[in-house]
């Protein structure tokens, strides 16, 4: 053996007992947490360690023993390489039990919180197609399986799809993805066929050369697509690639383009180009309007987001009286969801972009009683911006992955607010702040939300209100 090679361990026979709050079956070993790729509870397998750590190891499946009753097939042809919908092995039934409980494990354990009797999981109507955008990306140096290594030389490596898990500089074609859809297939496949029988180059991720890069599809609930392609230059091929669309699928009634000449792929510093139709999409949700430009955040899941600010709007209480703080408020989706029932709405967010978003949506929908704010929240939320604004009898808040920073949770406390709704797309987080606001309010309901079907994800919704 060389000095460098590492020996593999492997565990034999280990039960997996439950799933990780990010999906991972675990199993135990003389006191030690074993974390498992792919594993599912009732699995027993032999296991390849992949990762030591003190008090427990990583390890993906080595030889399965016996297969767990939950264990079903992957609907999707792509399931193996993409990694973006991790529990297609799950029924969706079982994702929501296990969904649900996260929810509740995350705030008892890390948060320590004497809970009501908490609400089901709202799930999806729909476990596929229900996205609303999606982003895939050219490349020169497609993933190649193990069949292909032999056979590379021969192999066009040209590809369109998605990056391979933890891998910059791979990516898979995609032939069909179930979350999105049909026509998102249909458009995408005709973007990569056209490019390939015109012979365009493809981005090449290290040597910084070719000149496709990136694709974004968006729709509304109407329907109507957006369709935007980045390359290195705008040449004539481009635009015969956006003509052969607008000709293809009259659904398009966004057709767009952008120059990316540095080297990441990141949208939102890119100065984005009108080719076709208008330079947004309109979505409606209960008689709004939202305004959707290829930068703006919407929620990717419409029909499940509906229900979420349904839910919001029920557990805030507003009688018309209140004003309402939106923290995080993004583009002002929940702000102006809930504008009609409230006195007034002061919404913050970080993004300056995302707050122009909002007062336009706000202009959109004559909706005059809402103010919106872009700063740090920390730097903004303070007594002085109380004074100016108003102090609130109700705050939403529906912070990033990461959670209120401790200066925003004793900002709340100090507001005096009755009541506060907290959305969380990560329990630990949440249960973390909560802990922090615990000595002033009571957890009073508890509302898991599935938007993401198929991943780990799951959204909560938790009332607080004041002791």
């Amino acid at each position: 053996m060389r000095k460098y090679d590492k020996p593999i361990q492997v565990l034999p026979e280990l039960q997996i007992t439950a799933l990780s709050s990010d999906g991972r079956g675990i199993a135990r070993l003389e006191g030690m947490v074993v974390f498992v790729e792919d594993a599912l509870p009732g699995d027993v397998m032999d296991v390849r360690v992949t990762r030591k750590k003190s008090g427990y190891r990583e390890a993906v499946p080595h030889r399965i023993i016996q297969e767990s009753d939950m264990r079903i097939d992957a609907a999707c042809a792509h399931f193996e390489l993409c990694g973006g919908c991790t529990w297609q092995r799950i029924s969706y039934a079982d994702q929501l039990m296990h969904k649900e409980k996260t929810v509740i494990d995350a705030l008892k354990r890390i948060g320590h919180l004497d809970l009501p009797q908490h609400q089901p999981i709202l799930g999806a109507p729909e476990a596929f197609h229900y996205r609303n955008k999606l982003e895939f990306t050219f490349s020169a140096t497609r993933w190649l399986t193990t069949s292909e290594i032999a056979d590379s030389e021969k192999l066009d490596r040209r590809a369109l799809g998605f990056h391979v898990p933890g891998r910059f500089d791979k990516v898979i074609p995609i032939d069909t993805c179930l979350l999105m859809d049909d026509l998102a297939n249909q458009i995408r496949n005709r973007v990569r066929d056209w490019a390939l029988e015109a012979d365009l180059s493809f981005y090449h991720p290290i040597q910084h050369t070719g000149l496709l890069r990136n694709l974004l599809l968006r729709r509304n609930r109407k329907g109507e697509w957006m369709v935007v392609i980045s390359a290195t230059e705008a040449n004539d091929a481009v635009f015969q690639l956006l003509e052969q669309l607008k000709q293809t699928f009259p659904q398009i009634v966004s057709l767009m383009y952008a120059v990316n000449t540095k080297r990441n792929d990141v949208w939102y510093d890119l100065d984005i180009q009108l080719y076709h139709g208008e330079a947004f999409l309109v979505e409606e949700m209960d008689g709004l309007q939202f305004r959707i430009g290829p930068k703006s955040f919407y929620q990717t899941n419409p029909e499940q987001a509906h229900v979420l600010y349904k839910k919001v709007r029920d557990l805030a209480g507003l009688s018309g009286s209140e004003h309402v703080y939106d923290l995080y408020t993004g583009t002002g989706t929940i702000a102006l969801f809930l504008a009609s029932k409230a006195r007034k709405v002061t919404g913050v967010e970080y993004v300056e972009a995302a707050v122009e978003d909002a007062r336009l949506n706000a202009s959109i929908n004559g909706i005059s009683h809402a103010e919106f704010f872009a700063g740090d929240m920390k730097d903004v939320l303070v007594s002085e911006f109380f004074d100016r604004q108003g102090y609130p009898e109700v705050i939403i808040t529906d912070p990033p992955r990461a959670g209120m920073h401790n200066a925003v949770c004793e900002r709340i406390v100090e507001s005096g607010a009755g009541r506060v709704v907290y959305v969380s797309c990560n329990p630990s987080t949440q249960a973390r702040d909560l802990a922090l606001m615990d000595a002033a309010y009571r957890v009073s309901a508890v509302q898991p939300v599935d938007m993401f079907p198929q991943t780990t994800h799951v959204e909560n919704i938790v009332l607080l209100e004041k002791r």
